[in-house]
């Protein structure tokens, strides 16, 4: 069974979304980056409106990210 986490998008570095958690920024660990055309695609969004954005996603096996949706 998956665990479905709220993350949030703080910006675009290339190609690259940065994702944290949507905690608060003392209780955040290092921001980690997905691809941000895959995570535009599942919103139906440009990636340019991803920025400042609350999600939430599924948490897989090796603790990697998918199935993003709006939170």
């Amino acid at each position: 069974m998956s665990e479905r986490v709220n993350v949030r998008v703080l910006l675009l570095f290339g190609d690259q979304a940065e994702i944290v958690a949507d905690v608060p920024p003392e209780e955040r660990a290092e921001p980690q980056r997905y691809p941000a055309a895959e995570i535009a695609e599942a919103l139906g969004v440009p990636a340019s409106e991803l920025p400042g954005m609350r999600l939430t996603a599924e948490v897989g096996g090796d603790d990697r990210l998918s199935g993003w949706g709006r939170a």
